[in-house]
């Protein structure tokens, strides 16, 4: 059930149980979101389906009461992203809030080069997943591990990529849209990409503008969900 953006949302309904889709801002964490929804409407039990990294914006899914009970079907539906990769530079993170561990020079690509890289990409394919991340190894989050300094060998990962597509090029930054199966990396794409070309790259910015049928387009601002709060 989708809370619509014009609709008066109810703590009543909400403490039966609701799926509602956010538009995560920059610089909050998924749990930060949780937190806030769970003190604006006095649910106790509150959680979300899927999380993006502090940096990233779009659409977060959020479980009310009853509704949590749904978290794992819903972080299955398939995943639409828009964002930016930079070439030349690699970091720790793959992404842009981590430390830049490399840099390179930026051959003169044409988009046709980068299409064509992209297209590795598509389809089932194996991915090692980014040492700064949530999974566990021994009951310890990787990221953990990795701000430690310490690295370990992880295999890589079967996901699915159903459409990598090259909006626009501007050297050294890289436009693009993907849309992928639960799993999916997006910083370790840049990675792979980037070293498919020769000169690194990196995730300078993500916005997930879809889960399954929720859209960015219907997700509430955490001040449009704030306004609509009702008794």
């Amino acid at each position: 059930m989708v809370v619509e953006i014009n609709n008066v949302i109810r703590r009543a309904d909400l403490r039966v149980g609701k799926i509602v889709a956010i538009d995560k801002p920059e610089g909050w964490t998924s749990f930060d979101v949780v937190n806030k929804l769970r003190g604006l409407t006095k649910v106790k039990k509150v959680g979300h389906a899927g999380t993006l990294d502090p940096f990233a914006t779009g659409v977060l899914l959020i479980c009310f009461a009853g509704a949590t009970k749904q978290v794992n079907k819903l972080m299955e539906l398939e995943k639409e992203y828009q964002g930016t990769f930079e070439l030349g530079v690699e970091t720790a993170s793959h992404d842009v809030t981590g430390k830049v561990i490399a840099q390179y020079p930026v051959p003169n690509l044409s988009r046709d080069q980068i299409e064509q890289a992209a297209k590795h990409y598509a389809g089932d394919i194996m991915q090692t997943p980014p040492m700064f991340s949530a999974l566990k190894r021994e009951g310890r989050r990787l990221y953990e591990l990795a701000r430690k300094g310490e690295q370990i060998d992880l295999a890589p990962r079967p996901v699915k990529i159903y459409a990598f597509d090259i909006i626009e090029v501007k050297l050294p930054e890289i436009r693009f849209a993907v849309t992928c199966s639960r799993g999916t990396y997006i910083r370790a794409l840049a990675r792979d990409l980037g070293k498919d070309l020769g000169c690194g790259a990196f995730l300078k910015s993500l916005r997930r503008t879809r889960v399954g049928d929720y859209t960015a387009g219907s997700a509430l601002s955490m001040q449009q969900f704030a306004e609509r709060l009702a008794d």
